[in-house]
């Protein structure tokens, strides 16, 4: 059904012909991404909770700018580092994907990993078409798709796998926030929509200690500079809630754990130039526009004295979630109806211990 994608037009003509794939995968949709994005502006001023977060028009316009620059490639270490874990976990599932979905794909920094043996055919989706235009080569046959993951344009049980690094960061937001509104800005519903019966999906994100040692920088030097601070990282999840947000979009069997990756850089204008090359510049809609000379040299005087190595470089700390939610099936294991235990607990610690007869 789908071919493999060769020469440098390959990600063009694939984003031409998904217009006649639509009529077979996709859903359609009342409203336009111009038109939502005017609804999220309005529902994001409500009093009762800010339920859009994310500036989603400036945030495509990041990724757009950075997928332009000569020099993209230098940026793409954290995502070709995050891409390659995603991919060890999607084997060691012992099975094989006839169709998955790499949902944010960037330059394909998954699909670069994995092999045909693995994932049969693969559909890759990003907001930016630049970027779609740039997927590297995989073995695994490939089809692009421009979309926004807040609206995936396939219709139910479709994949057996979903896939994302790094690019759902953007349009979560806490449970508590997404509870008072009539509209969940969660994408963890809409994957597990497109998703086959036990089918997995697997991701990775941003975590909530990402970039402490930035942040707290600017916000000392803010206070000290100007006597108040506004946020210049965006706000990220914490690992905390990310396990009621799977269970609330439908997701069983849930696996989450954390890592962390520390960069080093020569100092704190590098890192924000880093951020800035990755299309990661904070796109909230409470983001402060500009930041004073002197804020910025206070904080880099902060960032070295507070977090800085003996060899002058200062580190750059990322937090990633990792999560695995697998859609229900009536064929996947069950826990044991309450009460019907044999063994107790406290048992457990006479293992290995000599029994009387054996003493005796």
């Amino acid at each position: 059904m789908v071919e493999a994608l060769n020469g440098a037009s390959h990600a063009k003509n694939d984003l031409l012909a998904t217009r006649g794939l639509y009529h077979s995968l996709c859903l359609s949709s009342k409203i336009r991404c111009s038109q939502w994005t005017e609804i999220q502006r309005q529902l994001s001023g409500r009093a009762g909770g800010t339920m859009n977060v994310f500036d989603r028009t400036m945030k495509r316009r990041q990724k757009k700018w950075a997928a332009s620059l000569q020099d993209s490639d230098k940026y793409d270490y954290l995502r070709d580092e995050v891409g390659s874990r995603v991919a060890d976990r999607v084997y060691d599932i012992a099975r094989t994907f006839p169709l998955a979905l790499d949902i944010g794909c960037g330059k394909s920094h998954i699909a670069e990993h994995l092999h045909k043996e693995v994932v049969e055919q693969l559909f890759l989706t990003d907001i930016s078409e630049k970027s779609l235009r740039n997927t590297r080569r995989s073995e695994i046959p490939t089809r692009c798709v421009m979309a926004d993951e807040e609206f995936l344009p396939f219709k139910e049980n479709t994949f057996d796998l979903v896939v994302s690094s790094l690019r759902i960061t953007t349009i979560l937001v806490l449970p508590s926030v997404s509870l008072c509104c009539h509209y969940n800005p969660s994408p963890f519903p809409k994957i597990n929509q497109v998703l086959k019966p036990d089918g997995v999906f697997i991701g990775a994100m941003v975590g909530g200690e990402t970039l402490y040692e930035l942040r707290c920088s600017l916000q000392l030097a803010e206070l000290e500079r100007e006597g108040g601070f506004s946020p210049h990282v965006s706000p990220y999840t914490a690992v905390t809630d990310l396990g009621n947000l799977l269970g609330q979009a439908g997701f069983s069997m849930l696996t989450v754990d954390i890592d962390e990756i520390q960069v080093h850089y020569p100092g704190i204008l590098e890192v924000m130039s880093d951020l800035q090359g990755m299309g990661e510049s904070n796109c909230a809609w409470n983001r402060k526009s500009m930041l004073h000379r002197d804020t910025i040299l206070a904080a880099a005087a902060i960032y070295q004295e507070m977090y800085g190595s003996e060899n002058g470089s200062v580190p750059a700390t990322f937090e990633i979630l990792y999560m695995i939610g697998w859609k229900p099936h009536e064929s996947q294991a069950k826990p044991a109806r309450r009460g019907s235990a044999n063994v107790s607990f406290g048992d457990l610690s006479k293992i290995g211990q000599p029994s009387t007869k054996d003493k005796s």
